[in-house]
């Protein structure tokens, strides 16, 4: 990360001495980064509650209505390593400022849709969008301040937006639906967006570190159709399973283009992504950790929505205010966490955030058909929430330590991929699970007992994520906690 302090391990990547050059209004441009952020995120839950109304003003099928939701996914989830690269070559601000504008002209296009087909459409170039803004904003936040204290809260304050942006979507999904009408569900990112292009283009400063360098093509090819197969491989599994063969021929062949593109990446004079980056302990480690914990944090809030209105019979927007609260503790854990990083190490408080998160998923496993609010929603998702907040700040600044000027876009972008991808793999995995717990049934009881054993599920990947950052973790310094102010334990 430009101006980050070069870490001390014997497996970093070496980092040149940077002298950043601050914007003007640092925290002007950390609000712009992290509206985007905000918004991208968003709109990855924000339509589930309005796909019904959808479905009967546009005439769509099941199946169609579910690729409203899987078109954004897999564009995002696909072109995320090449938005995070682009920003390296072409300027943080200039992505940051396309990806926003493509994404709030598909937003346009998208709540005007008279067609499934332009809805479908629409919803693939919001996540093309969300892919080029989506990285930038995390190099945006970290070259805003000075390395320091006020690096490691404005990353809190980015893992906050962004944590809060999912949870959000139930709530501002149904209050946009039953108070004015589906389409807004789409526009509502027309005005936010045209404020945040203001505000991005006037204080964002320009900047990017792999001037003269030429876009790796192949590589750029590989590792986007790679990306996007296997994400669409796992979409398919929730109609076809895991055994279908339109379920396994996209998940081998995105695994093997993937594979391909680590070949051509280790021979290329100007990759995409030099794999030099994953020598450096904290990128790797916490890139993996974040896939591990994200495959079983996001798929909590689409089952705890799927208990509260399934179960407990709460409306949409019901279940998106009972949720609320959660999002809070999202928002407490993140703006804590860089207040105990100083004293407990970035390693020690992300372990301590995944102990705490598999405390809240066990807990939220005893949920019960006739389930009380406080002790079987409200209890368990702050608890949950809590812990997701803490670990995510610590996790992010470490994985970004490792970095080089020239790669932070694409280490950033890494970032945002291990997140999303390992949510993706996740939500399919533990849908599996809950389908099997519920044995076919669709009873308050079968249901609930189907959504109790994916978070007991959960709460094992998150023990396993626990135990694994403990071991592979750093415990050095690195450039992330001596930004803190502390030192890894």
């Amino acid at each position: 990360m430009t101006g980050m302090a070069q870490p001390r391990t014997e497996n970093a990547v070496s980092v040149p001495a940077a002298a950043p050059q601050l914007p003007a209004r640092p925290w002007a441009v950390i609000l712009a980064a992290c509206a985007g952020t905000f918004l991208v995120v968003l709109d990855v839950s924000v339509v589930n509650v309005a796909l019904p109304s959808m479905r009967a003003d546009l005439g769509m099928s099941a199946l169609a209505l579910q690729w409203v939701v899987n078109a954004y996914s897999i564009a995002f989830s696909g072109f995320m390593l090449l938005g995070g690269r682009a920003a390296d070559l072409f300027g943080r601000k200039r992505m940051f400022l396309l990806g926003l504008a493509v994404f709030t002209l598909a937003s346009v296009a998208g709540g005007l849709a008279q067609e499934g087909w332009q809805l479908l459409a629409a919803r693939a170039a919001q996540g093309l969008g969300a892919a080029v803004l989506s990285p930038a904003t995390l190099t945006i936040v970290t070259s805003a301040v000075p390395e320091g204290p006020a690096r490691t809260r404005a990353i809190g304050t980015w893992s906050a937006v962004g944590a809060g942006g999912g949870a959000a979507g139930g709530l501002v999904g149904g209050l946009l639906t039953d108070l004015l009408d589906w389409r807004w569900v789409l526009l509502i990112n027309v005005p936010v967006g045209v404020a945040v292009l203001i505000v991005g283009a006037l204080w964002i400063p320009e900047a990017r570190s792999g001037a003269g360098r030429r876009l790796d093509l192949p590589g750029a090819v590989l590792v986007t159709t790679g990306l996007a197969a296997f994400a669409y491989g796992v979409v398919q599994t929730e109609q076809a399973g895991w055994v279908a063969a339109r379920t396994l021929v996209p998940l081998l062949g995105g695994v093997l283009l993937l594979a391909a593109f680590v070949a051509v990446e280790s021979r290329a004079r100007e990759p995409l992504m030099p794999l030099k980056v994953f020598r450096s302990r904290a990128v790797a480690s916490a890139n993996v950790a974040l896939f591990v914990v994200g495959s079983a944090t996001f798929a909590s809030w689409f089952f705890m929505t799927l208990y509260a209105q399934n179960v407990l019979g709460y409306a949409p927007l019901a279940a998106g205010a009972a949720l609320m609260p959660s999002s809070a503790g999202v928002i407490l854990g993140a703006k804590l966490a860089p207040r105990l990083m100083p004293a407990l190490g970035a390693r020690r408080l992300a372990v301590g955030g995944a102990l705490l998160t598999a405390t809240g998923f066990a807990w939220q496993s005893l949920m019960d058909p006739d389930g009380a609010y406080l002790t079987d929603v409200l209890g368990p998702g702050i608890l949950m929430m809590t812990g997701v907040g803490l670990l995510l700040t610590p996790l992010a600044a470490m994985a970004t330590s490792g970095a080089a000027p020239g790669d932070a876009g694409l280490v950033s972008g890494l970032v945002n991929t291990s997140r999303t991808m390992g949510g993706a793999v996740g939500l399919a995995v533990l849908s599996t699970v809950a389908a099997a717990g519920a044995a076919g049934a669709a009873t308050p009881e079968a249901l609930t007992a189907g959504y109790a054993l994916a978070f007991r599920t959960g709460a094992g990947v998150l023990l396993a994520a626990a135990l694994l950052m403990l071991l592979w973790l750093p415990r050095p310094a690195t450039a992330a906690t001596r930004a803190a102010g502390g030192a890894v334990r």
